[in-house]
């Protein structure tokens, strides 16, 4: 009887669930403490971000994984040799997967946390600028280790934000 009890738990969990994610616990944060979530499908999240100031703490896939897409989650859009260079996009606007709905509340200077592999990447943003949306950034290497975070402008129609993150420190 109790079998049958969990059996049935978890298929009303698996069915009221929106996508194939169960969050067993939150993602990792800033204080450190451990937590992880577990895929349905055995796959285990590439990283984290974490921005304190806009109340973000999101899981993204590695840049090959079919749960990498703007329709489910934070995006990797490049990745280059990480931690030397990420690109990340998400939708904004309003709805559960507008993760970047805030993301122009950022300012020069603020926090921006990626978690990868048991260790914390900790970058501040360095410049805020918004571009014509051509499938292109325009961006200029930095010799710290770069994140950008991207997408569509809340302003102008056709554009996008661009978020340009230095590396700090690290632990």
């Amino acid at each position: 009887m109790i079998k049958k009890i969990y059996l049935l738990l978890i298929l009303f969990l698996i069915v009221l669930l929106p996508t194939s994610i169960l969050k067993i616990a939150n993602s990792p944060t800033e204080d450190n403490k451990p937590s992880f979530s577990i895929n349905l499908l055995g796959e285990r999240p590439y990283g984290n971000l974490f921005i304190k100031k806009l109340n973000l703490n999101e899981d993204f896939y590695s840049i090959d994984s079919p749960q990498n897409t703007v329709e489910k989650h934070v995006t990797i859009i490049k990745e280059a040799n990480f931690p030397n260079l990420l690109v990340l996009a998400a939708h904004s606007g309003e709805g559960n997967i507008a993760y970047f709905e805030n993301l122009d509340n950022l300012k020069v200077n603020d926090e921006v946390i990626i978690s990868h592999n048991n260790k914390k990447y900790h970058y501040y943003v360095k410049e805020i600028w918004e571009e014509k949306k051509d499938g292109y950034i325009n961006l200029n290497r930095d010799t710290n280790n770069q994140l950008v975070l991207t997408t569509c402008s809340p302003n102008h129609n056709g554009y996008q934000l661009v978020i340009n993150c230095i590396e700090k420190e690290s632990n």
